[in-house]
């Protein structure tokens, strides 16, 4: 039951978007028993962001909600990865990146929790 949330500055057109989601597919396996099959992704592009209060460059927020809890060694894989494809598919350089991860107990779905 994962979830990743991409806002950035920068424009992502239609097969960008296809790419990012599938690496972010392949990224999510950094988290034990978390794979592609249940993961939803949102991407928000060409958002009004200033990453220490400049905008000349393009930068990114991107989150990262799992069902359970996040090891600091799976995010910190995580995180590597994410900049790198970032990196490769934006353009983004990893020091305009800020990755935020959060975990939960209770997750919804199909009108129950897991």
């Amino acid at each position: 039951m994962p979830y990743i949330e991409l806002k950035t500055t920068a424009a992502v057109s239609e097969n960008k978007a296809q790419a990012l989601k599938a690496a972010f597919g392949k990224a999510i396996e950094c988290f034990p028993g978390k794979t592609e099959s249940w993961l939803m992704v949102n991407i928000e592009d060409q958002k009004k962001m200033w990453f220490k209060g400049d905008n000349s460059r393009d930068c990114a927020m991107v989150s990262v909600d799992l069902l359970g809890s996040v090891s600091s060694s799976a995010s910190e894989k995580m995180t590597a990865k994410l900049c790198e494809v970032l990196s490769n598919e934006l353009s983004l350089s990893p020091d305009r990146v800020y990755v935020k991860y959060s975990g939960f107990s209770d997750w919804g779905w199909n009108g129950g929790n897991f």
